[in-house]
């Protein structure tokens, strides 16, 4: 049998046009060995308890399907909110892709200060919403009067990281509560991935403030990337209508059995954060000693800027084993460098690369 096309394929199957607009996410390519401080990762190991679990996970384990809610239960313990307001998600970009197919519809609108996590955009671009973009001042503080100017009566979701990627800069509590009472109507999503690093948290205000989602990561301090887990915390009315929307067997089992193991291990993972936090003192004194213009950060990572000669510095930088990313093409950040914060060791790594590479590419103030 023959098939005769009268036109090319890519002309007679087409995807909805919700996928036509949705934005790429192209994240680097090629080999990452060497010390990661491109990523905000865990750069040394995750608890050896969790090494523990996946040691005695056996084959039989495998193929029973993931439950999710005794887990929930045991983080909503931990977070000390209700396990009826909590939701684990595979990574906190499924928790942002849930939010946006819940409640982003045609005539909605998504504010969206910027820059910020590349994610907000991607999955609300793959909405019928209008994505309103709100650029940050050149030094990158929450452009807080401009965000309560922006809302409107079609405002449905605002998006709040805090602390901010690429920026490391914080939101205030203050500020947060005044965008809430302003949008009673909207989801706001406070993203606090970085809260470890940052210590202060709006989750106190679950079961108050209808409108608040707080979303959490174990990506980060926890060192968990690889398990892709994450977490959704909102109210119980704006959980029923979520939980339609995520697959029941998204988180994986093996990032189930684990939590448990790091949650447990408080030791390791305030060692690890002690860690971030003494070697991003560390490495902004270098900065400022070499006098390259960086943003104070609140996170495990520093926004730094190098100029025109960003691209070579990246390059440089790589060539000495150390993996930076160039945050260019994010609003607002032309010249600019992020460079992840991790234990000391790999903090003294990157600043001795960073000497170097600045040498090489002869940059000055």
């Amino acid at each position: 049998m023959q098939f005769e096309q009268e036109a090319p394929v890519a002309e007679l199957i087409r995807p909805r046009a919700a996928v036509l607009r949705t934005k790429e996410y192209h994240p680097p390519l090629g080999s990452r060995e060497g010390v990661r401080l491109d990523f905000n990762e865990n750069t040394f190991a995750c608890s050896p308890k969790v090494l523990e679990v996946l040691g005695r996970i056996s084959r039989a384990d495998l193929t029973r399907y993931p439950e999710r809610e005794p887990m929930e239960k045991l983080v909503a313990q931990h977070l000390s909110v209700k396990p009826e307001q909590v939701l684990l998600t595979n990574g906190v970009d499924e928790a942002i892709h849930v939010l946006c197919q819940t409640y982003l519809d045609k005539g909605d609108a998504f504010l969206l200060p910027v820059p910020t996590y590349s994610m907000y955009e991607v999955y609300g671009s793959s909405t019928e919403s209008e994505i309103i973009f709100v650029q940050a001042g050149e030094d990158f503080s929450f452009p807080l009067d401009d965000v309560l100017l922006g809302i409107t009566p079609a405002t449905k979701l605002i998006a709040i990281a805090n602390p901010n990627s690429p920026t490391g800069r914080a939101v205030s509590r203050e500020g947060i509560i005044e965008v809430l009472e302003r949008a009673p109507h909207a989801i706001v999503l406070v993203d606090e991935a970085y809260y470890h690093f940052y210590g202060e948290t709006v989750l106190d205000l679950m079961g108050r403030v209808p409108n608040l989602v707080v979303t959490r990561t174990f990506s980060k301090a926890y060192g968990l990337a690889g398990l892709r887990l994450g977490a959704l915390i909102a109210s119980e009315e704006q959980m029923h209508w979520m939980r339609r929307m995520i697959s029941p067997y998204s988180v994986n089992g093996l990032a189930l059995a684990c939590l448990p193991a790091a949650l447990a291990d408080e030791a390791y993972l305030q060692w690890y954060v002690s860690q971030v936090l003494e070697g991003r003192t560390l490495f902004t004194a270098a900065l400022d000693r070499l006098g390259l213009p960086y943003w104070p950060s609140e996170a495990n990572f520093v926004l730094t800027k190098i100029g025109a000669k960003h691209r070579a510095f990246v390059q440089a930088m790589h060539r000495r084993g150390v993996l930076v990313r160039d945050r260019s093409n994010d609003p607002g950040c032309d010249g600019c460098v992020r460079i992840t914060i991790g234990t000391l060791e790999h903090t003294q790594q990157g600043i001795a690369a960073l000497e170097e590479s600045l040498r090489e590419i002869g940059w000055n103030q």
